[in-house]
């Protein structure tokens, strides 16, 4: 993931089904999101490693295309088996050294955090390339449980000591996400607020929302 003249920038995250005409919505967000979506996280569950393999590869092309990287959430092996950009680790999901042992030097590994400063300084010790807070929002793709929600004060904290980007995750909308733009947020990660709608209208409005608030 690399910064561009927009400081905070978009993290896709797909909708549990990506099969259909899923493909090409994500090219028309990733060409309305030109200057605002750098990487894109491919997140299914219940289907087997083939099938997923399936549906990811011509998912992973079009990110190829659009230089966005293509990061694979939960499984190690299945990133080492598409040569994926990187790995999105859960706090259950293993460690980020191994994962770095199993993917290389170059791949972005990320690890969930919650409202936990531990766990993120943990995360950045154990070599991680970003860590993500949240839930910041209700959301209907990410399980809380009974995780606390964090403030926008984890963002200020994180970004006032340290290098490693920070991630923000959610709920979040264009409507709510200046709050965590003005708070130091490197990416937010966002799903529904795309998905559920217009994918390209909803990337431009996250644009505009992203840079009026920097």
């Amino acid at each position: 993931m690399s910064e561009t003249a927009i400081t905070t920038q978009l993290y896709l995250i797909s909708p549990l089904d990506v099969s259909g005409d899923f493909p090409q919505r994500l090219e028309r967000a990733l060409e309305a999101g030109k200057d605002v979506v750098t990487a894109f996280q491919f997140r299914v569950k219940g289907i087997d490693q083939h099938e997923a393999v399936r549906l990811a590869e011509p998912l992973q092309a079009i990110c190829a295309a659009h230089d966005v990287a293509f990061i694979v959430n939960d499984s190690v092996a299945m990133a080492k088996r598409l040569k994926a950009d990187g790995v999105h680790l859960g706090q259950d999901d293993g460690d980020p050294r191994e994962a770095r042992e199993e993917l290389g030097r170059e791949a972005q590994i990320g690890v969930t955090c919650h409202a936990s400063k531990h766990f993120a300084m943990e995360a950045g010790e154990a070599g991680a390339d970003y860590v993500a807070f949240g839930a910041f929002f209700e959301s209907s793709t990410k399980d809380k449980g009974d995780a606390e929600r964090p403030s926008t004060d984890v963002l200020e904290w994180w970004s006032q000591l340290f290098e490693i980007p920070c991630v923000a995750i959610g709920g979040i909308t264009p409507d709510n996400c200046q709050a965590l733009v003005e708070a130091g947020a490197d990416f937010l990660a966002v799903s529904g607020a795309v998905w559920n709608g217009d994918e390209a209208e909803a990337v431009r409005d996250f644009a505009k929302a992203i840079s009026s608030a920097g």
